[in-house]
This record gives C-alpha cells, sequence and structure tokens, in this order.
C-alpha cells in the first residue's frame, strides 16, 4: 500500500475499499454534522444509525436520498441517546462512535462507564489529529491536544504505540516520530524531556518497533529540513516528521489552533484507545473537518462484522 499523503487519497482509497462502515451518532443536530454525513453518504465509505430526536433528524433532506444507508433511533434524552450508541458499538452493531450536538462530558461518561462503556481496562484514552497544512507535502499527525493534561512517561509510550499504528493504516511502514520540546537538550529543568532521552533509547532497543523517534526536538527542526542543517542539529527526523508527540495539552491545543486559523489547515481527529474509535469534533468544527474525520476513523477503525 502507498502511504496516503492526503485527505483527497484517504477518499479514493476508501472507495476502492467498497466497503460501508457503521457509525452511530449521537444527537447529530447541526448543519455541519449534517454535512459530514451527506459527504460520507455520497463517497459511499459509510452508513449511519442516528441516534436522537428524529423530529429534527427528519428535516434533513441529504438523509432521505439514501434510505438503506440511515437508520433513526428516536431518543430525546441526550444521555439515554449516548448509553444507547456506546452499547451498540460495544455490541458490534456499529464500527464507529460520533459526538453531534450533545456535551462532550455527557458522550465521554457513556464512554468511559466502567461496566458498559467502551474502554478496556487498562488502556489509555487519547487523541490524535491528522492535519493536511498547506506547506507540507504530506499529511501531519500528532498528539495529544484533547485529552491529556500532562503525561506521564507510561503515556506517552502508548501514545506513541497508537500514532505508529494509525500511521501503519496510513500505510506509513516507517514512521517518522518528533518528540516535541522548546529545547534540543536534555535537562532537568525540563522533566518532559528527560522522558523524551528515555523514549530514543527505548525505541533504539527495538521496542517500537520500525519507526524513527527523536528528541527532544522544535517543530521547525522536525519539519523543515533547512532549519535542522543551519542549526547544525543532526536528526534521523530529518525534517519529514510524520508524528509530532506534543510535552502537554496547552502546547498540542495550541498548535492545533494555530494551523487551523492561520495555515488554514484541513483537520481531522479521533480518540484512540476504546474499542472503536470515537469522533468527538468541536461544535466549532466544519462540515468538511467533520467529514475527514469520518473518514480517518472509516481507515482505522477495525472490521467487527
Amino acid at each position: 500500500m502507498e502511504p496516503i499523503r492526503n485527505f483527497d487519497q484517504l477518499t479514493a482509497h476508501l472507495k476502492d475499499l467498497n466497503k460501508r462502515k457503521r457509525i452511530a451518532v449521537v444527537c447529530a443536530n447541526d448543519a455541519n454534522t449534517e454535512y459530514a454525513i451527506a459527504r460520507a453518504l455520497e463517497e459511499g465509505i459509510a452508513e449511519f444509525l442516528m441516534i436522537g430526536d428524529s423530529s429534527i433528524l427528519e428535516r434533513y433532506p441529504s438523509l432521505k436520498k439514501y434510505p438503506e444507508y440511515v437508520h433513526t433511533i428516536h431518543i430525546e434524552n441526550p444521555d439515554e441517546a449516548a448509553r444507547e450508541a456506546v452499547r451498540m458499538v460495544r455490541e458490534g452493531q456499529a464500527d464507529i462512535l460520533m459526538k453531534g450536538i450533545i456535551n462532550t462530558d455527557n458522550l465521554l461518561h457513556a464512554v468511559l462507564d466502567k461496566e458498559h462503556g467502551l474502554l478496556p481496562k487498562g488502556r489509555l484514552l487519547t487523541h490524535i489529529t491528522v492535519a493536511q497544512v498547506p506547506a507540507y507535502g504530506k499529511l501531519l499527525f500528532f498528539s495529544d491536544a484533547a485529552v491529556i493534561p500532562q503525561p506521564t512517561l507510561q503515556q506517552r509510550v502508548d501514545m506513541l504505540h497508537y500514532a505508529i499504528d494509525t500511521c501503519h493504516h496510513f500505510g506509513i511502514e516507517q514512521p517518522r516520530i518528533a518528540l516535541i520540546h522548546c529545547t534540543e537538550k536534555v535537562s532537568p529543568k525540563f522533566p518532559n524531556s528527560v522522558d523524551y532521552a528515555a523514549l530514543v533509547e527505548r525505541a533504539k532497543a527495538g521496542e517500537f518497533g520500525n519507526a524513527i523517534i527523536d528528541g527532544p526536538l522544535d517543530v521547525k527542526t522536525v519539519c523543515e529540513k533547512t532549519s535542522g542543517e543551519i542549526k547544525g542539529i543532526h536528526s534521523p527526523i530529518n525534517g519529514e516528521a510524520d508524528v509530532l508527540i506534543f510535552p502537554n495539552i496547552e502546547s498540542g491545543n495550541v498548535f492545533y489552533k494555530t494551523i487551523s486559523l492561520f495555515c488554514h489547515a484541513d483537520m481531522a481527529g479521533t480518540l484512540v484507545g476504546p474499542i472503536a474509535p470515537v469522533i468527538l469534533p468541536s461544535r466549532s468544527d466544519s462540515g468538511l473537518s467533520k467529514y475527514y474525520s469520518m473518514a480517518v476513523a472509516c481507515l482505522t477503525s477495525n472490521d467487527r462484522k
């Protein structure tokens, strides 16, 4: 499989697979979610289980074009709708869970329920973003911009495994993963940099398989070869990073918002760790961003039929 380098190639690849993934959407009551669903239906990459107020859903003309691929379940209470959607995913009736206009905390309460949720015991819940930045020649993956405030060393290990697995779905056999910081030097003043040094050594010992992992490094150096050459930095990333691992949620989230606003990057994101991908878009995300998140989830979800 050739690496998928942009979102158009992602859609084309999913269409070639000719298999619609089943997405359970909770409270899909907004125009941007409607656009994303309509686009996924038209592209032939997904079918939908719409859990929420069916009187609202029936106003969506785009859904009526594909009656065989859209099924509604009328549950007016958002918390009940979330629990039902989670149950359907857990029991294999859906492959992917998606948030509509429901409070994130309410949906996550159902996802993280210890008895009836989707996160296996001992698994880490984290977030991976996929960005298509006009100035970069391929997709850029980064974590975590949404869930984990201050990752521990073990959480970083899990994040690396998730990122590598995601890259493999995109056809990237040897992902280049940069551990991001404000300095290239390891110092006790920056505990994250000490963790990074340990991760690099574990990567050299083969713990992460066929992946290139280096850091601490800054974003410009790992994404632009010339910057590294000017600074005299010799790194196997070589200005061609596939994945950025950020030191904390603040830096990851600022990067997310900055490249989407000032760089006009197209963005997609999913929660990883649960038994199935969870699409957790912001209410302000565009319809296109929500569609791309669906496409990423369709690519990375396991075939559970």
